[in-house]
């Protein structure tokens, strides 16, 4: 099983690098194309593009796990696992020139998260993990930070627009640093050592799919702002996300009232 896992893990990192090689096509495009979608957020042809391809490997290489996608419907499965893919998670960043975008994969099984992985094709840079095999930063063992408060610590999030003024004092008050590098890559920050904290009050699953094993083998911890470790793949509920070194979980969830996250 460690060997089928490491395989699974390999090819993930493989495919999610090359689908984030194919965005860079267009990225800093000045004729890159911008549509809004139903719910008002951007995509474009990369977006679409990097989707195509992940779900052409997949198909191809495993026909019978189901896939679930952004961009889109999803394909049903009957081996009892489930890719996740989100193309370009952050296309407001790409669209914007900001190298800060990454793109997402992970697949869950029967047992829940299996494997995740967080690549930032920009910036050449790749976090990913395995249940039970660890988690790393190109090649090399992540571990999350051992700082034991908030106070001269980093908390990233996505954006401030969900964020009520109440809480926004709270973390200033901790004497964290606030930060918007969000999105996967806040996420990567905290796997990596290199912030305590990441909240994002308001996403999709395939906007955090990965972090539960990714967070976890680093040594952290993620639940939603709720502190439910459990995730619904089917999208009936509405998702957040929080990821933290463990050491400071219960103080950032202590920050946050999740009914004026809404």
């Amino acid at each position: 099983m460690t060997s089928m896992t490491q395989a699974l893990l390999d090819e993930a990192v493989a495919l999610t690098r090359a689908a984030g090689e194919l965005t860079l096509q267009w990225f800093h495009d000045e004729e890159l194309g911008i549509e809004h979608k139903g719910d008002g957020t951007p995509v474009t042809a990369a977006d679409r593009a990097a989707e195509r391809f992940l779900r052409e490997q997949l198909a191809a290489r495993h026909p019978d796990d189901a896939v679930i996608g952004e961009e889109e419907p999803d394909s049903r499965g009957s081996s009892g696992r489930t890719w996740i893919i989100d193309p370009i998670d952050g296309t407001k960043a790409f669209t914007h020139g900001v190298p800060l975008y990454s793109n997402l994969l992970a697949l869950y099984d029967h047992e829940g998260p299996a494997v995740g992985v967080i690549n930032l094709p920009a910036l050449g840079e790749t976090v990913y993990a395995a249940r039970g095999l660890g988690c790393f930063f190109d090649g090399r063992p992540a571990r999350v930070s051992d700082r034991p408060t908030l106070d001269g610590g980093c908390v990233c999030t996505s954006g401030l627009g969900t964020w009520a003024p109440e809480h926004l004092e709270a973390v200033r008050a901790s004497g964290a640093l606030l930060r918007t590098w969000g999105d996967g890559y806040g996420f990567a920050l905290v796997a990596t050592g290199r912030a305590e904290a990441m909240l994002d009050p308001r996403v999709a699953i395939w906007d955090i799919a990965p972090m539960p094993v990714i967070i976890s083998e680093a040594g952290g911890r993620f639940t939603t702002v709720e502190g439910d470790e459990s995730l619904m793949l089917d999208g009936s509920v509405a998702l957040s996300g929080v990821a933290t070194n463990g050491r400071v979980h219960h103080e950032v969830l202590g920050l946050f009232d999740r009914s004026r996250l809404s």
